[in-house]
């Protein structure tokens, strides 16, 4: 695992001083890859490439970047799990190291853009192609490894993280389409990011850049299209085969493996998998609040410890560590992305980087199955509405009001949003229902420059994601967990992605692996949300592989944050806060008003996102728009001319 970035010039000239615009991006993702560095620079100058390493397998792996006979040169984070397989349809006398690093170049010398059919993984990289004379990009079907690039100077940049773009545009601005995103959601939809002029590779696309001309393409959709020829038990056992298959091509490496647990389904599923594979001294890691009650569920990870044999490591995470940590956890994000989840995946990462390389955990679960509260609200209103109109029996609803009154005891900590969900009335068309229970652009008002931010309007944007081609009509529960993988799922992988590499750890994903994701989008929705039972067929997908306490829970609240309790109450974090609002700076935004975010503080609802939203916007503009000028000194550092030459 590890870092890239690089530069292609989009006319026939060299790129001005190529070797320190590397050398610039190389320092920025450092972090990224602590055991090696490499570059490439072509012989005009034209392109050029440089990689962080981070080993977790002891193979012949061969330097990044790496170059084949034809001169093609490629430049690769990742993990490419079926590159034993693909090596031998390839011919394995045709390889000169073990490393899926070649193997992902020569399955483009052999397929070209199809090479990603052929990749099953996480990845993202960068092949220089020679006798095109192009520059061909690709990043992985879910998102699960970074790509962004932005066009400045007359050049084409690319990088694993932002940071590392930012000495090349000609200011750090915000992007106003992209904010409004932020506003409504807490990420930006549609390629876009809170940085002007930075776009993001969107998750199944490749991008070519030849001839000075962009092109990009979309290379694997996740059709909605129920199978309605199979029973609830067929689906049980495939689910339950391709996740164990998933997580044995997962367990892939050299150095031993350990696991994230939360106590909650997805986690302890994988880490019971990878726990009877590993066997003896596997370790998983947690993270708890003890200080507050309602926050700490680590007695249900430490069930599962007992449950399936392993070591358990448990963090306590405190007020104290969030003053500490949470502008680090900021600018590892590049831009603030979801909820606080972000800062105590932080603290467990770095916990978990002192004993392992590599983790697996539980992600994608919920939007692949079906495991959000959310959903449930949604329908708990469609059958009401199905109940008054008599239409309950037509046939259009997933659940009926009569079986799913036993569920909604779920409900118990969600009444605000069922406030919120109802605040301007009922019934309306499912799109704008859905957009309605997400948005959490109405709880801000004067704390934001509406009139600054221009006529786009996230719902449009949202609602063609919602209501795409590969989904069909009648389903409202697909279109919802469609909405939330395509949009949710990747905001969450970036904070994944960035809490671990923070701290030169890999974490794997094994619920994303495409062939149980196509299978689980063939599933019909009465039997994934059988009753208002969410996650209903993983449930009993994986019932063998955990205790009771777990596979009956109906309370999984994710890794809520106590940030309500620490803004309102004197203590370390209160003051922080009123610090960080209060400043000059601060108080100097074109479009925040932190003055007004401030004297909201005491008024945050439990579980609330507006002062996390608005606190995070602050520090990111502290860790970048007003550090624009280090962005642009580090092109005037000096740099190692014996490495680049």
């Amino acid at each position: 695992m590890c870092g890239i970035a690089g530069v292609v010039r989009l006319t026939a000239e060299p790129v001005p001083d190529l070797p320190g615009g590397l050398a610039a991006m190389n320092r920025l993702i450092a972090h990224r890859g602590p055991d090696g560095e490499g570059w490439w620079r072509h012989h005009d100058d034209r392109v050029g490439f440089t990689h962080r390493r981070l080993s977790i397998i002891d193979l012949v792996t061969g330097d990044q970047p790496m170059r084949d006979e034809g001169g093609n040169w490629i430049v690769y984070n990742g993990e490419v799990y079926n590159y034993i397989e693909l090596r031998q349809e390839l011919g394995v006398e045709n390889f000169r190291t073990t490393s899926d690093t070649e193997v992902v170049l020569a399955a483009y010398r052999r397929w070209g853009p199809r090479c990603v059919d052929h990749l099953r993984g996480m990845f993202a990289f960068a092949i220089w192609d020679e006798s095109r004379q192009s520059l061909f990009c690709a990043r992985d079907r879910f998102g699960i490894k970074p790509f962004y690039y932005a066009v400045a100077g007359g050049s084409f940049h690319f990088a694993s993280e932002i940071k590392a773009l930012l000495p090349f545009l000609p200011s750090i601005e915000t992007d106003l389409d992209g904010f409004k995103d932020y506003l409504s959601f807490q990420f930006c939809l549609a390629g876009k990011t809170l940085f002007k002029g930075v776009q993001e590779l969107l998750p199944g696309h490749w991008v070519e850049v030849r001839n000075g001309q962009l092109t990009c393409r979309r290379y694997w959709e996740v059709y909605y299209h129920p199978d309605f020829d199979h029973t609830a038990h067929h689906f049980e056992e495939q689910v339950a085969s391709l996740l164990a298959e998933s997580v044995r091509l997962h367990r892939r490496a050299d150095v031993p493996v350990g696991a994230y647990v939360s106590g909650g389904l997805d986690s302890s599923a994988v880490a019971s998998l990878v726990a009877a594979d590993e066997g003896a001294g596997f370790k998983a890691f947690t993270g708890k609040f003890t200080d507050e009650p309602g926050y700490d569920e680590s007695g249900y990870a430490r069930e599962l410890a007992r449950f399936s044999d392993f070591e358990l490591l448990e963090l306590d995470i405190t007020d104290a560590d969030f003053v500490e940590n949470i502008s680090k956890v900021i600018y590892h994000l590049d831009f603030p992305v979801a909820g606080p989840g972000s800062f105590p995946q932080y603290m467990v990462s770095r916990l978990a980087s002192r004993h392992r390389k590599v983790l697996l955990g539980g992600q994608g679960g919920d939007e692949i199955f079906g495991g959000y509260t959310r959903y449930l609200v949604a329908y708990f209103e469609q059958c009401i509405k199905g109940a008054i109109d008599g239409t309950m029996h037509q046939g259009n609803f997933v659940v009926t009001y009569e079986s799913i009154i036993p569920n909604l005891v779920a409900l118990r900590n969600y009444k605000p949003m069922l406030q919120e969900f109802w605040r301007e009335g009922l019934f309306e068309d499912l799109d704008r229902r859905y957009f309605r229970l997400i948005n959490r652009a109405p709880s801000l008002g004067a704390e934001i420059n509406w009139e600054a931010l221009g006529p786009y309007e996230p719902f449009e944007t949202f609602r063609s994601i919602f209501h795409g081609d590969n989904v069909g009509k009648e389903s409202y529960f697909d279109s919802m967990t469609h909405f939330d993988f395509k949009t949710l799922l990747p905001a969450l992988l970036q904070v994944e992605d960035r809490v671990s590499m923070a701290h030169g750890l890999e974490s794997r994903v094994p619920f994303l692996d495409h062939p149980l994701v196509e299978l689980a989008a063939t599933i019909p929705a009465n039997i994934k949300f059988e009753d208002g039972n969410m996650k209903h067929v993983l449930r009993s997908s994986v019932r063998k592989l955990v205790p009771p306490a777990i596979w009956e829970r109906t309370d999984k609240m994710g890794f809520p944050v106590p940030l309500q309790e620490w803004l309102t109450r004197p203590g370390p974090v209160r003051d922080f806060a009123r610090d960080i609002f209060s400043s000059q700076a601060a108080r100097s935004r074109g479009l925040v008003d932190n003055e007004k975010a401030l004297a909201g503080l005491a008024h945050e609802q439990r579980f609330g996102r507006k002062a996390w939203g608005l606190l995070c916007l602050e520090l990111w503009h502290r860790n970048f728009h007003d550090r624009a000028g280090a962005f642009q000194r580090e092109l005037r550092q000096p740099i190692n001319q014996e490495v680049m030459s």
